[in-house]
């Protein structure tokens, strides 16, 4: 069965198993997870193309971008995490008539494969409005999912126009989230808004602590949530070894939009006289704000670890997840260096549950 997703205003189902209920045990969507994991995994031609073209309709999908993103969902879906994450007391084989809506988001390749992830897990409809930015990788991926197993197809819809929802998940900026509460208020929701990630530096990382923050900092140009848009730094702080450990990354200024962005900002800076550090590559500017433009850091003094447990916590809405080795009192998921962008099937937006609020309704 081949899968096709095409732009237009009308439901586009999966194929002859649109109409057909089943009821998947535990074990095949375990199976069948781990299974698409390996695939995302392999050397598949078809993905191999599509990972190589994604550039033509984003420019920011580049084949090494979008590898990644690939690559980090195959290691996502291994069996270890699966059995952990779907080991759930009140999760069992079900039929469900519900329709989850999802408007998904495409700042980063597959960002929103997760929601429907869980959907399926879960045993509901899966009623998904794609990005314009990413229209190819989830349909494609999904479309070998069915082909693993069948009985997906029938919990698989996309759409242009969402209607006839009995709950929605939906992803977008702090400006698109007042028309989705507007739109989507009267049903069982989550609803999610800007957020950014910060690191915590203490002047005593090692070299290789600041390679791997590079990973956060500039894995997909910096345009996730998850991705490193500040830095907390003991007073005095010598940025020297980080600007000498994170050279390596430099490659991303030949990037013309990363590069666009570059020289808008430090022409910014330049104009308005504004103090700031340049690598060639990445902007380091003092600013109480967490979400810096692109190419640029942000960077903010604290004189201890007490007085920076209490800034955290007047932020924690606002903060995606903690790069660090310091130990806070935070709810906020903390990380160690280089694995911002390498969340587990349990590290859910926002700190939000998506399984529990699924299960719920």
């Amino acid at each position: 069965m081949q899968f096709k997703y095409k732009n237009c205003t009308n439901i586009t189902l999966f194929g002859q198993y649109s109409l057909i209920t089943s009821i998947l045990t535990l074990e095949q969507r375990k199976h069948a997870f781990e299974e698409l994991g390996s695939y995302l995994l392999s050397s598949d031609e078809l993905l191999r193309q599509l990972i190589n073209t994604a550039q033509y309709t984003n420019a920011w999908f580049t084949p090494e971008q979008t590898k990644k993103a690939v690559t980090a969902n195959g290691n996502m879906l291994n069996r270890s995490d699966l059995e952990k994450w779907l080991q759930i007391p009140n999760l069992k084989p079900q039929i469900s008539h519900l329709r989850i809506g999802l408007v998904l988001a495409g700042n980063i390749p597959l960002v929103g494969f997760h929601d429907v992830l869980s959907v399926l897990a879960t045993g509901h409809i899966a009623l998904i409005k794609l990005s314009s930015q990413d229209q190819k990788l989830i349909p494609h991926v999904l479309n070998k999912l069915t082909e693993i197993e069948p009985g997906f197809a029938a919990q698989l819809q996309f759409t242009e126009r969402l209607e006839g929802f009995d709950a929605v998940i939906a992803t977008g900026s702090n400006n698109t989230s007042r028309y989705f509460e507007h739109y989507f208020g009267k049903v069982p929701h989550i609803i999610r808004k800007n957020r950014n990630s910060i690191a915590i530096l203490t002047g005593k990382e090692s070299k290789e602590e600041f390679q791997l923050l590079g990973h956060d900092i500039f894995d997909y140009f910096g345009l996730g949530c998850r991705n490193v848009s500040k830095l907390y730094i003991p007073e005095d702080y010598n940025f020297t070894p980080l600007f000498e450990a994170i050279e390596s990354y430099k490659s991303v200024i030949d990037h013309h939009k990363y590069s666009n962005n570059y020289d808008y900002n430090k022409s910014i800076y330049l104009v308005n006289g504004d103090k700031h550090l340049d690598n060639g590559f990445l902007l380091l500017k003092e600013d109480e704000r967490l979400a810096s433009p692109l190419a640029v850091l942000y960077y903010e003094e604290y004189k201890s670890i007490d007085d920076l447990n209490n800034k955290i916590v007047s932020i924690e809405n606002q903060v995606q997840c903690i790069v660090s080795t310091v130990s806070l009192k935070t709810a906020i998921q903390q990380v160690d260096f280089g694995q911002s962008q390498k969340p587990r099937l349990w590290d859910y937006a926002d700190g939000i549950n998506t399984f529990e609020f699924l299960l719920s309704l």
